[in-house]
C-alpha cells in the first residue's frame, strides 16, 4: 500500500464513478484502453496507472493479482491473468506514472468486453473486438473535412441537424490582393478549400500538403475507401476520399495565376457560426514555396485520378503542375511573409519556407512529376539533390521530417532512376529505423503507453500519428520483412494512443460519444465551436457541443497564458482572465499531462493545447487506413462517365460495390436522390434532455434500455421530440428506435 497522503479508498471514490453495466464494479481511470476496441488479430494491452508525478500525484491506484478481459454482455471471464510490472517499477518522466501491463491479446472473438481489477471491482471504460472496429471512426474523422469547407453549405443530409449552416465565405469570390485593397481590378475568386485549422484561413502550401497526404493514402490501401461517408458527393462511384480531395484540389486550380505562380494565402473574416463571418476576404501574392508544394499536389493527383478514369480532370492538373514547375525553377526565391508588417492581420500562421523547406518541397515535386511525365529534367533535379535530404546526412529518421524522407523512399519505387540512388535511400532509412528513438524504443519498451515520442511539443498527437506512418512506411517500402509484423505492431499503438491509451484516459477526437468512446473530448479551439457558444461549446454543457471526429492538437509542454498575464493585459478585467479558470494543467506538468480539455481563448490562449488541424487530421487518416478490412478485393477502375466497375459486377451508372456483388446489388442512383435517414440523438452525453431528430418521420416508438438491458423508458412519438431523461440514473444507456420499416439502436451517456 501506498504511503500517499490520500488513503485509497477515499481516492477511488473520488475519482471513480458508477456507470451502470454492473452494480458492483465501478469505472476507473487507472485501467487504460482504446476505448473503440481492437481488431481480432491485433496485439492487445490495456495499460494500469499509478500516478506519481503532475497534478494527479496525490492520487493512488495499486492494481491487484487478478485481471479479467469480461464479455459484456454475459459478465463471463473471458481471460483471466495478472499484470506486469513496467520497467521494475520505474516512474516514466514523460508521464508521471508508473505502470503496468495486461496483455489480452490471444482475446479474439468478436464481442463487447472490459478489463476488470478483480480484487477492486474496478474496471476499464467499455470497447469491441472486430475485424472492422476502426470504420465508424473514420467516417466521422474524414467527415470533419466536409465541415471545414469553405463556401459550402453544411445541411442536412449531410450535415448533422445539430451542425448545419449555410454557405460561408461567399466574400471569397471577390477577393482582394491584401497589398492593394481598395483596387477593384485584383478581385479574385479564391473560393473553395478547407478552413486550415480552427481560423478560417487557407494557405496553399499546407492545402497541397493536405491533398497529397489523401492521395498517399488511397495509393497505399486502395481497397478499404467506400463512397457511402454521407457527403454531398457519395453514391458517385468515386471514393469518398478522392471526392473530398479533390474539393481542395479546385481551389488550389483557382489560386493558379496565368503564368503558373501559386498566390500564397487566403485570409477571410472569423464568426460563429461561419456562414455570419461577414468581412472582405484578401490573398496574399504568389511564392515560390506555395507554387512548389501545389506543384506536387497537382502532380500526384494526377496519377491517381487518371487511374479511376477522370482523363479530363488529370490533363488539367498536369498542365496545372508543370505550369507551377516552370514558374518555381525560374523564381526560386520568391516570397511573401503575411501577418508580418505591412501583411499584419493577413492569415494567421506564418506559411513561409526556409531554402531547406524549399528544397525539399521541389523535391518531393520533382519526384511526383517524373512519374507522370517520364521527363529527365525531373529526375537529373532529384538525384543530383537527394543527398542533401537530413536523412541522408545524419541517417536519422524522426518525425518531425516525415514527409521528407517519404519523398525520398516514394521516388525508390519509379522506374528507371539510378539503382545506386535507390540502394542509398533504402539503406540510409533502414538504418535510421534502427537507430535508439525508433525501433528500439519500441522492444525496449521506452513509453507505458506504448506510443515513443522523443519530444512532446504544439501538435503532439500529429507526431505521434507522424511517427506510426514511420512505422508503417517501413514496412510498405519492404525495407526488411523480417520486421513487418513488429512495424505494424508498434504502427498501431500511436493510434491506441489517440483513442484513449494515454495518461487521461481520453479519446483525442472530438464528441465521440455516439461511436463507442466515453471519454472523448468535449471541446477543442475552433472559431465555429468557440467559448461561450450557446449551441457548440462543450459537449453535455452547451446545447450539442462540437461535430465528431476532430483530433486536437495533444499535450504541449510548451503551453503558457499569453505574456501580458498576470497584470498587463490592457485593463483590470482582461487581467482578471488570466485566472478565470486553472490551467495546471496543462501547466508545469510532465510531457504527457500537459493537456487540459478547454477552448477558452486570449488570453489563457488554449489553441496551443486543443486547436484541431486539416494537418493532424489527415495525418491520423493515412494511419488508420492501414488498419481498416478490404472491401475491393478487385481491382476496380473508374470508366468516363465516372461509374466504379469491380471486376466487372457493377455497370455504368451504378452503386452498390462490395466484393460479392451480383447484378442485383447494383442500384441505380445519384448523390441528388441519397435522403439518410438515420436519426440524430443529441446531446451525448446528456443531462436533463435528450433529442431525437429525423429529416423526414412519422410515427415511430422509442425504448430506453440501461446497462443491463433492462427497459427504462419508453415513448410514443410523431416527429422531432425532447425526451425528459433527468430521472434516469447516471450511466450508459441504448435507445432503440422503432419506424415503420427501419430500426436503429444509438447509444447515450447520462451526466
Amino acid at each position: 500500500m501506498s504511503n500517499k497522503p490520500i488513503p485509497f479508498l477515499i481516492a477511488m471514490l473520488f475519482l471513480t464513478y458508477v456507470n451502470g453495466f454492473s452494480q458492483d464494479s465501478i469505472i476507473t481511470k487507472y485501467i487504460v484502453v482504446d476505448q473503440f476496441g481492437y481488431r481480432p488479430n491485433a496485439n492487445k494491452v490495456a495499460v494500469i496507472r499509478n500516478p506519481q508525478a503532475g497534478f494527479d500525484s496525490l492520487e493512488v491506484f495499486i492494481p491487484g493479482a487478478n485481471y479479467a478481459v469480461v464479455n459484456k454482455d454475459d459478465s463471463t471471464h473471458v481471460y483471466t491473468g495478472t499484470p506486469s510490472v513496467w520497467n521494475n517499477g520505474a516512474t516514466d518522466t514523460s508521464s508521471g506514472d508508473k505502470a503496468w501491463w495486461f496483455d489480452f491479446t490471444s482475446v479474439t472473438e468478436t464481442g463487447s468486453y472490459y478489463i476488470l481489477d478483480v480484487d477492486s471491482n474496478l474496471r476499464s471504460y467499455e470497447f469491441e473486438i472486430r475485424e472492422n472496429i476502426y470504420e465508424e471512426v473514420m467516417i466521422q474523422a474524414v467527415r470533419t473535412f466536409f465541415y471545414q469547407r469553405s463556401g459550402h453549405e453544411k445541411q442536412p443530409p449531410y450535415a448533422c441537424e445539430e451542425w448545419a449552416d449555410g454557405a460561408s465565405h461567399l466574400q471569397d469570390k471577390q477577393a482582394r490582393d491584401f497589398l492593394a485593397k481598395g483596387d477593384a481590378s485584383t478581385e479574385r475568386d479564391v473560393s473553395g478549400g478547407w478552413y486550415d485549422a480552427g481560423d478560417y484561413n487557407k494557405y496553399t502550401s499546407w492545402t497541397a500538403s493536405y491533398v497529397v497526404e489523401f492521395m498517399k493514402a488511397f495509393i497505399e490501401n486502395p481497397g478499404v475507401w467506400g463512397d457511402d461517408y454521407n457527403i454531398p458527393e457519395s453514391g458517385n462511384n468515386i471514393p469518398d476520399i478522392l471526392d473530398e480531395a479533390k474539393w481542395g484540389l479546385n481551389h488550389l486550380m483557382r489560386l493558379q495565376e496565368p503564368d503558373g505562380s501559386m498566390l500564397s494565402v487566403v485570409g477571410a473574416a472569423h464568426g460563429s457560426p461561419p456562414s455570419s463571418a461577414s468581412g472582405t476576404s484578401y490573398y496574399g501574392r504568389p511564392n515560390t514555396s506555395g507554387t512548389l508544394n501545389a506543384t506536387s499536389a497537382f502532380a500526384l493527383a494526377s496519377k491517381v485520378y487518371r487511374s479511376i478514369g477522370l482523363e479530363q480532370f488529370a490533363d488539367s492538373l498536369l498542365t496545372s503542375a508543370i505550369k507551377a514547375w516552370q514558374w518555381a525553377d525560374e523564381n526560386p526565391n520568391v516570397f511573401f511573409q503575411n501577418n508580418e508588417g505591412s501583411t499584419s492581420g493577413l492569415a494567421a500562421g506564418k506559411q513561409e519556407m526556409d531554402d531547406y523547406g524549399r528544397l525539399m518541397a521541389k523535391m518531393e515535386a520533382a519526384a511526383f512529376l517524373y512519374e507522370v511525365t517520364g521527363e529527365d529534367v525531373y529526375k537529373n533535379f532529384f538525384e543530383s539533390s537527394y543527398t542533401q535530404v537530413h536523412l541522408m546526412q545524419w541517417t536519422f529518421a524522426y518525425p518531425f521530417e516525415r514527409d521528407n524522407q517519404e519523398t525520398l523512399l516514394y521516388y525508390t519505387t519509379l522506374d528507371g532512376i539510378s539503382s545506386t540512388v535507390k540502394a542509398n535511400i533504402l539503406s540510409k532509412y533502414r538504418s535510421a529505423m534502427d537507430g535508439s528513438e525508433n525501433f528500439p524504443a519500441y522492444r525496449n519498451q521506452k513509453d507505458p503507453y506504448l506510443a515513443h515520442i522523443k519530444d512532446y511539443t504544439w501538435g503532439s498527437n500529429n507526431t505521434k500519428s507522424s511517427k506510426g506512418l514511420m512505422f508503417l512506411v517501413y514496412e510498405h517500402y519492404g525495407l526488411n520483412s523480417a520486421n513487418n509484423a513488429e512495424a505494424l505492431a508498434a504502427a498501431e499503438n500511436y493510434i491506441h494512443y489517440i483513442h484513449g491509451v494515454n495518461p487521461f484516459s481520453m479519446v483525442y477526437l472530438s464528441n465521440m460519444y455516439s461511436y463507442g468512446a466515453e471519454n472523448s473530448v468535449n471541446e477543442f479551439y475552433h472559431s465555429w465551436f468557440t467559448d461561450g457558444s450557446a449551441k457548440w461549446d462543450r459537449v453535455g454543457e452547451s446545447l450539442y457541443g462540437p461535430p465528431p471526429g476532430f483530433l486536437t492538437g495533444g499535450p504541449n509542454p510548451s503551453y503558457s497564458w499569453d505574456g501580458c498575464c498576470p497584470s498587463g493585459c490592457g485593463s483590470t478585467g482582461n487581467n482578471a482572465k488570466c485566472y478565470s479558470e486553472s490551467i495546471t494543467p496543462p501547466m508545469d506538468q510532465p510531457a504527457q499531462k500537459s493537456y487540459k480539455d478547454f477552448n477558452t481563448s486570449w488570453p489563457l490562449n488554449s489553441w496551443s493545447v486543443t486547436e484541431n488541424s486539416c494537418g493532424y487530421q489527415v495525418s491520423y487518416i493515412r494511419l488508420l487506413a492501414q488498419f481498416l478490412p478490404v472491401q475491393y478485393d478487385c481491382s476496380g477502375t473508374f470508366n468516363g462517365t465516372a461509374s466504379y466497375d469491380v471486376c466487372g459486377v457493377c455497370s455504368e451508372g451504378t452503386t452498390g460495390i462490395s466484393p460479392s456483388a451480383s447484378s442485383e446489388d447494383c442500384v441505380t442512383t445519384s448523390s441528388a436522390e441519397i435522403k439518410i435517414q438515420t436519426p440524430q440523438v443529441f446531446p451525448n452525453p446528456a443531462t436533463n434532455k435528450l433529442n431525437i431528430h429525423f429529416q423526414e418521420m412519422d410515427e415511430y416508438s422509442v425504448s430506453i434500455l440501461n446497462a443491463q438491458g433492462q427497459e427504462v423508458m419508453t415513448h410514443n412519438c410523431n416527429g422531432n421530440v425532447a425526451l425528459e431523461i433527468s430521472a434516469l440514473q447516471a450511466g450508459q444507456y441504448l435507445v432503440k428506435i422503432t419506424g415503420k420499416k427501419d430500426s436503429w439502436n444509438k447509444r447515450f451517456v447520462k451526466l
